[in-house]
């Protein structure tokens, strides 16, 4: 009789796993990414911008050495992203402070990312120092559908225009299913937070009518808004934007004392950022949902050493050159769908 129990209890666990292992492999998962690169240069001079500090003959001394090692450091770390829950490379990847197409050209062609099917979306923007946001995308994954940039019109503290990065809308399907992303780098708190403020205030604004147009369209539309905000989860522009169409930051609690994305005057910020529509919630049958959202600090992406241990290992230390990746870590969000 015990042996009978016994065998019925073995064979009921044995049908559970076989039925998990099913589920398992009918779920198919996708990384979607934000990453603030830091800067991404080519070495010649753009009469157009404020490029000037990145040149083989500037104070920085950008020369093509250090150019083609932060490629090769982009590259490491891209197909990184995520990884642990995917075993695949991004699917979507956003990307803030980008020169131009070359650079993107180049990245994409370079030796870590070359046997992945990535292309990408970039315009270029009016900001003052030529830093655009774009978008990379697995061409066997996603298929963009269409993409356009939105000026944000702004002035600065004397009423003058303030020339910044666009907004980047770029729709299209993720394994056949629509799903829109915006992309944003909004304007620094390089003036201050509080004087700054009313122009992340603006871009948030903005991103709203972008969501508005979108909803208009199609009420159920997925939507993923990421970017570098310049702005924390709890921030004003953050929370207005959230509440302004019911949207879901799983930045919330990934927010601490001691993590974050970016280091500023020696505290942790979560500037980068994925918020969410809540349709990416639900449980339908072939449907995009949210799984997972976190941010992307391997140890490799981390200083070893000194004060600044554990923070971002970036390009430029000030005008000093240390050779690492970004000064921000990039941040995801797992997508599953059966």
């Amino acid at each position: 009789m015990k042996s009978e129990i016994f065998l019925y209890f073995v064979n009921a666990i044995n049908t559970v796993l076989k039925n998990l292992n099913v589920l398992k492999s009918e779920l198919k998962k996708y990384t979607v990414a934000f990453y603030n690169i830091e800067n991404l240069f080519d070495i010649y001079d753009d009469k157009v911008t404020r490029d000037n500090d990145l040149l083989p003959t500037a104070s920085r001394r950008w020369t093509v050495k250090r150019y083609h090692n932060k490629i090769r450091n982009l590259s490491f770390t891209i197909p990184n992203i995520g990884k642990e829950q995917t075993d695949n490379p991004p699917a979507i990847v956003g990307l803030a402070e980008v020169e131009n197409g070359a650079v993107l050209n180049d990245l994409i062609g370079s030796k870590h990312l070359e046997d992945y099917n990535y292309k990408y979306i970039h315009y270029n923007s009016p900001d003052e120092r030529g830093i655009d946001v774009a978008l990379l995308y697995n061409a066997d994954v996603f298929d963009v559908a269409y993409s356009r940039p939105y000026r944000l019109e702004l002035l600065d503290e004397r009423g003058v225009q303030d020339y910044t990065r666009d907004i980047l809308l770029v729709s299209g399907l993720l394994d056949g299913l629509e799903l829109h992303v915006i992309v944003n780098h909004w304007p620094s708190r390089r003036l201050g937070e509080d004087s700054s403020e009313y122009k992340r205030l603006m871009a948030a604004s903005k991103v709203e009518e972008i969501i508005t147009e979108l909803k208009e369209k199609d009420a159920n539309a997925k939507i993923m808004v990421m970017g570098d905000f310049n702005d924390d989860p709890f921030s004003k522009s953050i929370t207005r934007l959230v509440e302004s169409h019911n949207l879901y930051n799983p930045m919330d609690t990934l927010f601490d004392i001691d993590r974050g994305t970016t280091v500023h005057n020696d505290n942790w910020n979560l500037f980068d950022q994925i918020l969410i529509t809540p349709n990416l919630f639900e449980r339908k049958k072939e449907a995009l949902r949210f799984y997972k959202a976190d941010i992307f600090d391997a140890d490799f992406l981390k200083q070893k050493r000194g004060r600044y241990e554990g923070t971002p290992f970036r390009t430029y230390a000030g005008s000093r050159y240390i050779g690492g990746f970004s000064d921000h870590f990039p941040v995801y969000v797992t997508l599953t769908k059966k």
